[in-house]
């Protein structure tokens, strides 16, 4: 073990995980108390009644191809909301840990940590610089309390890129104190700007990907945790043994064949370029004060009456995202990138 698996809780580290029952498809089984028989209707290939294979290899060599990443650096979680969860319940202890987060962001970092009763220190970006990261400001507020740094990238709800060599200088620094988690739930929309292949560098580097934006699987709840060896070894004694069903494992496995990433990349580009001609126009609205560039499927403005615009949204049989409860955001909107049609329809209801 190395520090990773010193600054985790102790009685994670100490834990026993719980054994399941063996997993050899060869062999008929009598020994996980399932039904010898199907469900009427039950099509999957390898039916429901069995249970799913914990941590499924053929998925996880599939997503380790997928993010050019050795399958010892994969973890399959139900989106990367159960990667969020995993690594606060294993890294904090109640009471005594902390985590950082840099707002506007994606409101669950703050939400797992206060449910484990971690605590949640804040650091936000800079919004007169695009919502830049603050990387000297974000580690002078890293006390030994702090063991996890969550950063968003592209930011949710912002849309920007987070600077690479921030984030990068902020991990080394952090080597031996604190895990940076970066959640790169949005990447696909931004080419080339994933940080996974500073994963084996920077052991303290986690990195969030999830199959629910850009491939359209978002019902599927599938999302994957790349990381050291050692953090994926002690994450897999907290997140239950059988995680992932069979019905999204052979659904993903199908989903993931060269010609559906064929049509993932085109719609990717389709929504680049939706994205750009909506950005343009929200600028030219007479509502809309500001725009802020994206990198990712949707985009953020703010509104001289935002409460009017989405009730015309509304009108259009639309809904955008209300996140005029954040701090420092009172007359902002989140506009996610829908068809053409739909993009149409709602330039049209805001003119």
């Amino acid at each position: 073990m190395s520090w990773l698996s010193d600054i985790a809780r102790p009685d994670i580290v100490a834990l026993k995980p719980y054994e399941h029952a063996s997993w050899e498809p060869p062999l008929e089984r009598l020994h996980a108390n399932e039904l010898p028989w199907r469900a009427l209707g039950d099509n999957t290939e390898a039916g429901l009644n069995r249970y799913p294979e914990p941590q499924p290899r053929a998925l996880v060599q599939r997503l380790a191809a997928l993010y050019d990443v050795p399958p010892e650096s994969v973890l399959i979680g139900r989106g990367s909301d159960e990667a969020i969860d995993l690594l606060v319940r294993s890294y904090c202890r109640a009471g005594q840990d902390a985590v950082i987060v840099c707002p506007p962001t994606f409101g669950m970092y703050a939400v797992a940590a206060r449910i484990q009763g971690a605590d949640v220190i804040a650091v936000p970006l800079r919004v007169e610089n695009d919502f830049a990261l603050e990387a000297q400001r974000v580690l002078e507020q890293c006390t030994p309390a702090v063991k996890l740094v969550f950063l968003c990238s592209p930011n949710n709800p912002t849309g920007n890129l987070l600077s690479e060599d921030a984030v990068l200088r902020m991990a080394r620094a952090l080597e031996g104190r604190a895990l940076v988690v970066v959640d790169e739930a949005y990447v696909e929309f931004a080419p080339g700007k994933s940080l996974t292949k500073y994963v084996r560098e920077l052991p303290q580097l986690v990195i969030l990907r999830t199959l629910s934006k850009a491939h359209g699987l978002a019902g599927a709840r599938c999302g994957t945790l790349i990381a050291s060896p050692e953090i994926v070894a002690l994450l897999r004694k907290v997140i239950p043994p059988y995680a992932i069903t069979q019905l999204t494992v052979e659904a993903v496995m199908n989903l993931l064949e060269a010609p559906q990433l064929a049509i993932m990349r085109a719609r990717i580009e389709q929504v680049r370029s939706e994205r750009e001609r909506l950005i343009r126009a929200f600028r030219e609205l007479p509502g809309v004060g500001r725009v802020w560039p994206s990198e990712a499927n949707f985009f953020l403005a703010e509104f001289r009456d935002p409460a009017g615009a989405l009730t015309r949204a509304r009108s259009a049989n639309l809904l955008i995202r209300d996140i005029r409860a954040q701090a420092g955001m009172p007359r902002s909107l989140r506009v996610s990138i829908g068809s053409r049609d739909q993009n149409d329809r709602l330039l049209g209801a805001l003119r």
